[in-house]
């Protein structure tokens, strides 16, 4: 089992995937705000093996691979060029559009929706070159306080 951590850094809010890259599968998909990330990801390591982290190399990186340096496993750095703008083609693979919902514009299903979950998830699978699923139950739209 391998499992690893995904991030989307940003300045006020970050993405972050659980993913099992063996199964191909997500087993968390959430934002939080920045300052909680450490702790989240502390949390995390007890509860789980987690054999990597893997961090976009936009806004903040430096910063939170700072914060993780706790981490004594590999912390990556991997591009994360254009997963917001692809986030929003990837939400709709994720959650198809069904029914009369077809008649209304596709941007209405996303106008509130934060992406940065789905873009830790790109970066996941541009780094592993392989597309993943959702365990069941995964809701991306989670937001922790």
């Amino acid at each position: 089992m391998s499992r690893v951590i995904t991030i989307d850094p940003g300045k006020s809010k970050c993405g972050l995937v659980l993913a099992e890259i063996s199964e191909k599968k997500v087993y968390k998909a959430i934002i939080l705000k920045s300052e909680l990330l450490e702790n989240y990801v502390r949390n995390l390591i007890t509860a789980e093996e987690i054999s990597q982290i893997i961090i976009g190399n936009g806004t903040t990186n430096r910063e939170i691979k700072e914060k993780l340096d706790f981490f004594k496993k590999e912390i990556i750095t991997f591009e994360e060029k254009n997963t917001t703008y692809r986030a929003k083609a990837r939400y709709f693979e994720l959650f198809p559009i069904s029914g009369l919902k077809f008649l209304i514009p596709r941007e209405v299903f996303i106008l509130n929706k934060n992406l940065d979950a789905i873009s830790a998830l790109i970066i996941l699978e541009d780094y592993c070159k392989m597309k993943f699923t959702l365990n069941q139950n995964l809701d991306f739209k989670t937001w922790l306080k």
